[in-house]
């Protein structure tokens, strides 16, 4: 049985909610922990029927509130969740427009006062305690059953990933090294590194990137990725020097790219319309007269190797082939319409919407297994053009798996991007293994 703690003392509460199919079949999960032992205190977890994935992260908030309230009502609490929406609107950054959202959320500032309760943001994989309640629940409820404490595994399977841990993502990874770094007297970030977070911020704004669910609310969760570390901030050091500089080009349009067919690496291979040609030619246009580009890879597809070379012919560069560039196989949804895919694989496609490691139907590639391999082709690149500045003309997933990386955002973050085509993104690599997006989805230079 959990354990009553002391009156008045602290309690962490992480919470979770899924829906498969968004809106589907949906529930939550929310875990009470006593911050000092990473004692499991209190778990709750429930089917709610068919709801947004949002629902059921309120839903969850609320339970996990409600639980440490049951243990201690003058508890101060930490709400951590990796919804930055919920965080977010919870913590009065950002408004709650959604006629659903508003009365979950004010049923849950009722539960304790404001003044006892914070919220921070982290990774989905430093929040799998109450993923797996939340996906327990969900298989219960298709069972026709209610989740069921006493045969719950989630807190087993969070202890087992506790004695395994690493932290992950690019960002975390490089402000933990660096802060550790620090604590043990070498050297840490570099006198640029403020001005680079405060250019940073403001590039996100102008691309229409919620900077408070993105670059800050990634800074504040890494704040607690070393335990004994302290928090050193944006400190002087040595200059970590000029870092390598991805420009990702989207590729122009093809037949299939009005219509939003699944186009991948899998399919016909299209060539650029006339339309995605004229596209090109002013992308390129643009970095002739920025003149910044010091070399261009690609993609092996028709459609990138065709916006490449129009670059190319302007800046008397060649263009280098990367196979890790390619677009997603999207197996037998090549061609068709997110609503044909609808009606003729339903439950793969409600798998595929669900989590990064189901595949399209037909023998396509899963989101993770794409974020592996571009991965290991941005540490190939990186290694290749230290300090450098690339044009790497790839396709959607691509850019925006490498864009999630570089924020340490959850993959669901990859459904939470737009990318226009022959739009310009980029992102820096620095030495201390950091990664900071300055641009996302500009199309200034196609109007």
């Amino acid at each position: 049985m959990p354990s009553v703690p002391a009156a008045g003392r602290q309690f962490v509460v992480e919470a979770d909610g899924g829906s498969r199919g968004n809106p589907g079949p949906a529930g939550y999960g929310a875990v009470v922990l006593d911050p000092a032992t990473g004692e499991t205190l209190a778990e709750a977890a429930e089917f709610i029927g068919v709801a947004t994935n949002n629902v059921a992260e309120y839903k969850g908030l609320i339970a996990g509130l409600r639980a440490a309230r049951e243990l201690d009502p003058s508890a101060s609490v930490r709400v951590r969740m990796d919804s930055k929406l919920v965080v977010e609107q919870m913590s009065g950054r950002w408004k709650i427009k959604h006629p659903d959202m508003r009365p979950l959320a004010a049923e849950a500032a009722r539960i304790l006062p404001s003044s006892q309760v914070s919220y921070e943001w982290i990774p989905r994989e430093r929040n799998k305690h109450a993923d797996r309640l939340a996906n327990e629940a969900m298989d219960a409820g298709k069972r026709g059953e209610r989740w069921s404490p006493s045969r719950s595994t989630a807190d087993l399977s969070s202890a087992a990933d506790a004695s395994a841990a690493r932290v992950v993502g690019d960002a975390a990874a490089g402000a933990a090294r660096a802060r550790a770094a620090l604590a043990g007297g070498g050297a840490g970030m570099g006198s640029g590194s403020g001005s680079r977070a405060g250019a940073d911020t403001g590039a996100l704004v102008s691309a229409g990137v919620p900077v408070a669910a993105g670059v800050a609310a990634s800074t504040s969760a890494q704040g607690t990725e070393v335990g004994s570390a302290p928090s050193v901030g944006w400190g002087t050091s040595a200059d970590l020097g000029a870092p390598a500089t991805f420009v990702l080009l989207r590729h122009g349009e093809t037949a299939l790219t009005p219509s939003k067919r699944f186009s991948g690496s899998g399919g016909s291979d299209p060539e650029l319309s006339a339309v995605g040609r004229g596209q090109a030619e002013r992308a390129a246009a643009a970095f002739a007269e920025r003149g910044t580009i010091e070399a261009i890879v690609s993609s092996p597809l028709r459609r990138c190797r065709e916006t490449a070379a129009a670059v190319a012919a302007r800046l008397g560069l060649d263009v280098h082939i990367e196979e890790g560039l390619r677009e997603t196989d999207f197996g037998a949804w090549e061609g068709l319409t997110f609503g044909e895919v609808r009606e003729r694989y339903p439950d793969d496609l409600d798998a595929w919407l669900g989590s990064a490691k189901a595949a399209p139907t037909g023998g396509g590639e899963s989101f993770a297994t794409v974020a592996r391999r571009v991965a290991a082709a941005r540490d190939r690149l990186i290694a290749a053009y230290p300090r450098r500045t690339v044009l790497a003309v790839t396709h959607v997933t691509p850019i925006k798996t490498l864009v999630r990386l570089a924020l340490g955002a959850p993959p669901e973050s990859l459904f939470r991007m737009e990318l226009s085509a022959a739009s310009i993104s980029a992102v820096a690599y620095y030495a201390d293994g950091n990664a900071s997006v300055r641009v996302l989805n500009d199309t200034g230079h196609l109007r």
